[in-house]
């Protein structure tokens, strides 16, 4: 293996330039507000501000998931936040994530307005408010909840590591390709190696593990994210394979996967949703 040009760090960073890449024009290295942008409040207690990349596709699919359920207290606004026109830059959505990443969301059926931010605090928010998809006696309580936190802390190697890498920057380097594609290959491995043993991640029923694992890892195994499936090999990973399809069959999988969407086929992309009505004319045709 060889690499035909080699970088020496500068002994101060400084940005000067955009880097060119997917997402350059709204990438920075200082936080807060670019813009005065409020945000729009609809008539649910939950209101949700977020966009269909995989983890906004979390926090949806947990909703229609607890609406299945017989909890109408979950009915849901869902605002689209255009990221790629810096729509989470805004002052109104900074001043509910000051970390501008979807999804973010605000439960206003409580005394003051709650704010709450990252996609699994988000999940565990729900399943402690509802008391479902999170089971109550210890033990089962913590495996779930491993592999809960095992995904916060392994998809940014997907996401930002292989994804950016083999999909969205500017120049291919064969390095950092290799270097994401060898670990994502490690954290599918884990994953086909547990679901071996267990129907699901967190042992016997569906949790809020599974959402959020399936959000990036079975929509990736599906041939979903990066056009990567030949690349990876996916498909040797039965069990995996397995589990992906059972749970992409869920009803509310597949309105939680429509909603905030802005690309596909059209008829699985619903840009807002206010109310279960906003599937009707959606759900005849729902292709991956």
């Amino acid at each position: 293996m060889s690499y035909s040009e080699e970088y020496t760090p500068p002994a101060v960073w400084t940005w000067e330039k955009a880097n060119g890449g997917a997402f350059a024009s709204t990438n920075r290295p200082i936080a807060g507000a670019t813009h005065e942008q409020s945000l729009p409040v609809g008539q649910h207690p939950f209101q949700l501000y977020s966009m269909g990349t995989p983890n906004g596709v979390k926090v949806t699919v947990m909703f229609e998931e607890l609406l299945a359920l017989g909890h109408s207290a979950a009915e849901y606004d869902a605002w689209l936040i255009r990221i790629g026109e810096g729509d989470q830059f805004g002052s109104g959505f900074v001043e509910i994530n000051p970390n501008s990443k979807i999804p973010a969301l605000v439960d206003h059926s409580t005394d003051e307005p709650t704010r709450v931010f990252e996609s699994g605090a988000i999940l565990l928010y729900l399943a402690e408010k509802f008391g479902e998809l999170l089971p109550s006696e210890p033990s089962a309580r913590t495996e779930v909840l491993n592999w809960l936190f095992w995904q916060m802390g392994s998809a940014p190697y997907l996401g930002g590591g292989f994804g950016h890498f083999y999909a969205y920057a500017p120049v291919k380097i064969e390095y950092a390709i290799d270097r994401f594609a060898m670990e994502t290959k490690r954290q599918l491995d884990v994953l086909d190696r547990r679901l071996a043993e267990t129907p699901y991640l967190g042992g016997d029923d569906y949790s809020i593990a599974d959402i959020a694992v399936w959000s990036w890892y079975g929509q990736l195994v599906l041939g979903r994210l990066y056009e990567s499936g030949e690349f990876l090999q996916v498909q040797e990973y039965k069990h995996l394979q397995r589990w992906a399809k059972d749970i992409d069959a869920r009803p509310a999988v597949q309105r939680g996967r429509m909603v905030n969407r802005t690309f596909g086929e059209p008829d699985t992309q619903l840009h807002e949703r206010h109310d279960a009505s906003d599937f009707a004319l959606k759900t005849q045709n729902i292709v991956g």
